[in-house]
C-alpha cells in the first residue's frame, strides 16, 4: 500500500474495499478508484462499524436513563413516606440537646467547633453568609469562623477582609485567610483551611457555601447527633430556598 514511503491512496481504497468483501486482495482496477467505489466502501464502513457503535452508544444510553427514571421515582416513594409518617432523625440516632441553657456564658462541654465559608467573588452574598456564621448560637469562645477567600477580585477580597475584622471587633473569633493559588477550587481552600494551627483544636467542622444561610440553631441541632452517636461521622441537613 506504500509507494517510496507514502500511502497510495487507489490501493488503499482498493484494500479496504477487499477487506469488506472477504477478499485480502489489495490490486486495484485498471483506471484507478472511481467515485462510486469510495461511496461503496464508505457506505460498507457506516453500515458496519459506525451505526453498530451506534447503536451499542443509544442501549448504553437507553440503560442509563432507565437507571435515573428508577432512581428519581424511588427518592419520591421514599421522600413521600417519610413525610407521611413524620420520621425524623431523633428516630434512628440518639439526640439530646447539650448541657447547659446559656450558650452565652460559655463552657467546656460545648465542643469546638470550626465554621468554614469558602469564597470566590462573592459580592452579592459575602455579607449574609459571613453574618449567619457569625450568628449561630453557640459559645463564643468555643467557635471560630474561618473565611476562605480566593477572590481575584482586589476589590471585593477588600470587602470581605473589612466585613472580618468588623465581626471580629464584635468580638467573635473570625479568621480571615487567603492563598496565593487557587488549586483545588473551594474543596482545596477547605483542605488549606484545615492546615491551620487553630482549625487542628476543633472537634468539629460545619461547612457552608458562600450563598448559604443557616439558622441561628444550626448547630444546637447538629452537634447533638455527634456528640450522642460515636458512630457518626457526618451530618448532612436539608436547605431550602429563602
Amino acid at each position: 500500500l506504500a509507494v517510496g514511503g507514502r500511502v497510495d491512496f487507489q490501493e488503499a481504497i482498493s484494500w479496504f474495499i477487499g477487506v469488506f468483501d472477504g477478499s485480502s486482495s489489495s490490486s486495484s482496477a485498471a483506471g484507478g478508484v472511481s467515485l462510486a467505489e469510495v461511496y461503496e466502501l464508505w457506505v460498507r464502513v457506516r453500515g458496519r462499524v459506525i451505526a453498530p457503535a451506534l447503536q451499542v452508544a443509544v442501549w448504553a444510553c437507553m440503560v442509563m436513563s432507565v437507571m435515573l427514571v428508577v432512581e428519581a421515582l424511588y427518592n419520591c416513594v421514599v421522600s413521600l413516606g417519610v413525610k407521611a409518617v413524620g420520621w425524623r432523625p431523633e428516630w434512628r440516632f440518639k439526640w439530646e440537646p447539650l448541657a447547659g441553657d446559656d450558650e452565652e456564658k460559655g463552657g467546656a462541654h460545648y465542643p469546638m467547633v470550626l465554621v468554614q465559608i469558602p469564597m470566590y467573588n462573592e459580592l452579592e452574598v459575602y455579607k449574609l453568609s459571613i453574618g449567619a456564621a457569625c450568628e449561630l448560637q453557640w459559645p463564643k469562645d468555643r467557635i471560630i469562623v474561618q473565611v476562605l477567600d480566593d477572590s481575584t477580585d482586589p476589590f471585593i477580597k477588600n470587602l470581605v477582609e473589612l466585613e472580618c475584622e468588623s465581626w471580629a471587633v464584635k468580638g467573635l473569633n473570625i479568621k480571615y485567610a487567603t492563598r496565593s493559588s487557587r488549586k483545588g477550587f473551594k474543596a482545596g481552600a477547605l483542605k488549606k483551611g484545615m492546615e491551620c494551627d487553630y482549625a487542628k483544636q476543633c472537634e468539629y467542622v460545619a461547612i457552608f457555601d458562600a450563598d448559604f444561610q443557616p439558622e441561628p440553631d444550626f448547630l444546637l441541632r447538629t452537634v447533638p447527633f455527634f456528640v450522642h452517636n460515636p458512630e457518626v461521622a457526618l451530618v448532612q441537613a436539608r436547605w431550602s430556598f429563602g
